[in-house]
């Protein structure tokens, strides 16, 4: 320990001398320069849009240009007053419809879709360990981006812990593919308010959530999913529904609105956001009196519930596509329920849409299978009467603003992540175009691309 520090000692005092006599000076100069010669400018690409959908216009505009400058838009404008910079990699889409990145505002990594003919949910939880269940996560990751989503809300794990975060921090760092991921890690419900259920009570069994119970529980989770990396904190205020005696959906509520109340106080005090899961009745009204700031599902909207939303702001996340899955044989008490969402989903859906309520895309993907398209959301949501712009904005610009990211995903313009898709057709006419993306941009990196035609149609410029 004497030797070392004596040998410290006299490194420093060579510093000293060194710096004294001006050598110092000229040497770290010398490898600042270095460092900066060394340094590569960012990258430069032109891409010929066709068409353009920016994500907050109105109207799509054609033959414009996109200059993007590292992982960032720098330019937008007409073909006709932009060439490409010199040394560019040009992108030739000008066949194409190109848009932003698209955003799902509801999905679930770890879950692989819940087939019953392969154990249902149960069998992720009791047969699979975590480590497979990050691998196939891994592959669900690929999957959202090669369809065209560059940014997902991931609403907790059900039952792995904090992987979401794992997952999230793998893709940043570049060591997998996938989109930019809102993480909302292990949810929580209460007692009697989650499977794992139905086994013999002897048995401590995994649940796929965090259990709390009471105000000073419930902010306690709250406080260790935000330690652990939450963006958002994912609450389930409705559990069981079945079919009420007036021929009803009933929905079996869970926490109070104090318990609601901890967890959102908490949660706002961070700086992030608290994502409701409340199919009607009771507990969606406990949610919305308890500050939540998105509802999830929301398949049973009365009157009073949707004016509350419009008026407090509140985000409304449907999720239809997947209550048209894996229903219960007909003429079961589980048949019917499974019926009745749908028969109520789509009016509520529709009188939310009339009233202004704030309505963004979201799909719970892993509810269903990753192998499925995740973009067959967009064809429920017009038949149900929004216009496909909407559908679309509905999947840009607009959840941007509920992500706190308005200007930075979800739009095509100066400042913003070159998050891009293209596809062929025309999704204003036709949104199941949008299953079928052929061009990925994520961060001003492609990802993806069959819509250049030809071999050798991407090209840089000439110097």
């Amino acid at each position: 320990m004497l030797r070392t520090f004596r040998g410290a000692a006299a490194f420093a005092r060579t510093v000293r001398r060194l710096a004294a006599c001006g050598v110092l000076t000229v040497v770290l100069g010398a490898l600042a320069t270095a460092v900066l010669v060394a340094a590569p400018p960012p990258a430069v690409t032109l891409i010929r849009a066709g068409v353009l959908i920016d994500g907050t216009s109105a109207e799509p505009r054609r033959d414009q240009v996109i200059l993007v400058r590292g992982g960032r838009i720098e330019r937008v404008g007409p073909a006709s007053a932009m060439a490409a910079p010199e040394g560019a990699s040009v992108v030739d889409l000008s066949r194409a419809t190109v848009l932003p990145g698209l955003i799902d505002s509801h999905t679930h990594l770890f879950l692989q879709g819940e087939d019953p003919a392969e154990g249902g949910y149960d069998a992720q939880l009791l047969s699979q360990g975590l480590a497979f269940r990050a691998a196939r996560a891994t592959v669900s990751a690929r999957r959202a981006l090669e369809q065209g989503f560059t940014t997902i809300r991931d609403v907790e794990t059900e039952g792995a812990g904090y992987g979401d975060v794992g997952i999230k921090q793998a893709v940043d760092k570049g060591f997998i593919p996938g989109p930019r991921i809102f993480a909302s890690t292990r949810g929580i419900s209460t007692t009697g308010g989650y499977p794992l259920e139905g086994y013999a009570p002897e048995l401590t069994l995994p649940k796929g959530v965090q259990i709390a119970d009471g105000p000073v529980e419930a902010r306690r989770a709250a406080r260790e999913q935000l330690d652990h990396g939450a963006d958002w904190i994912k609450v389930y205020m409705t559990h069981r529904s079945w079919v009420g005696p007036k021929g009803e959906l009933v929905s079996q509520p869970t926490f109070t609105v104090e318990e609601l109340r901890a967890i959102a106080d908490e949660t706002h005090a961070w700086g992030r956001k608290v994502a409701c899961h409340a199919y009607g009745g009771e507990g969606l009204h406990r949610a919305l009196d308890g500050g939540c700031d998105s509802i999830e599902h929301g398949l049973d909207l009365d009157a009073a519930a949707i004016a509350q939303m419009v008026r407090q702001g509140t985000w409304y996340c449907p999720t239809l596509s997947v209550y048209y899955t894996h229903w219960e044989p007909e003429g079961t008490p589980g048949g019917a329920r499974d019926r009745l969402r749908v028969a109520v989903h789509g009016p509520s859906f529709q009188r939310a849409l009339k009233a202004g309520v704030k309505i963004v895309f979201g799909t719970d993907v892993g509810g269903f299978s990753w192998s499925e398209p995740i973009a067959q959301e967009f064809q429920r949501m017009v038949e149900l009467g929004m216009t496909p712009a909407a559908a679309i904005r509905s999947a840009t610009g607009v959840p941007a603003e509920m992500l706190g990211l308005s200007g930075q995903v979800g739009v095509i313009a100066a400042g913003a992540y070159a998050d891009l898709i293209a596809v062929e057709g025309d999704p204003l006419k036709d949104v199941s175009v949008l299953q079928r993306v052929g061009f990925v941009m994520k961060g001003g990196a492609v990802f993806k691309n069959e819509l250049e035609g030809a071999p050798g149609t991407r090209r840089t410029a000439p110097r």
